[in-house]
């Protein structure tokens, strides 16, 4: 089982949204507080659909809480459109922790660094990132297909 970590969002259509994927993927997802909605907020539940009551996720109040969660550092990936080596060239693990900053800044200085697996998706010198629910979606399921994708 991966785990999608998703650090301040602030978008409830995309946590939503990547909850629903976690179902799919048989996935944990773990937010870390402040979040920028309330876990009940309509836009949430609606992206989620009735799949958010099947969807394992947990709450932390910071990035201490959640680090304390964590078994094994060395298997935390951060991504961030500044990071020089691309997920592609990853071997991913059942277990893994893929840690996804906030829709507007991404993850800040002091996450980053913090942890030694910095990852990028690679995209167009036209746009600055892509959407956190497409990012997420195209890392698990590359991670998922280096696993086995077992439901």
């Amino acid at each position: 089982m991966l785990n999608i970590v998703l650090v301040e969002p602030e978008i409830p259509n995309n946590t939503g949204n990547i909850g629903r994927l976690c179902v799919g993927t048989d996935s944990r997802l773990h937010l870390i507080h402040p979040l920028g909605f309330l876990i009940d907020d309509k836009n949430l539940k609606r992206s989620g659909l009735d799949y958010w009551v099947h969807l394992d996720v947990t709450e932390y109040q910071n990035v201490d809480e959640w680090m304390r969660a964590v078994p094994d550092f060395s298997r935390v990936f951060l991504f961030s459109s500044h990071a020089d080596k691309s997920y592609l060239e990853t071997h991913f693990q059942d277990g893994d922790w893929l840690v996804f900053g906030k829709e507007s800044k991404g993850l800040s200085k002091d996450i980053l660094d913090r942890f030694e697996n910095h990852l990028t998706i690679p995209m167009s010198n036209l746009i600055r990132s892509f959407n956190i629910a497409n990012s997420v979606a195209f890392v698990v399921g590359e991670a998922k297909r280096q696993i086995g994708l077992k439901l």
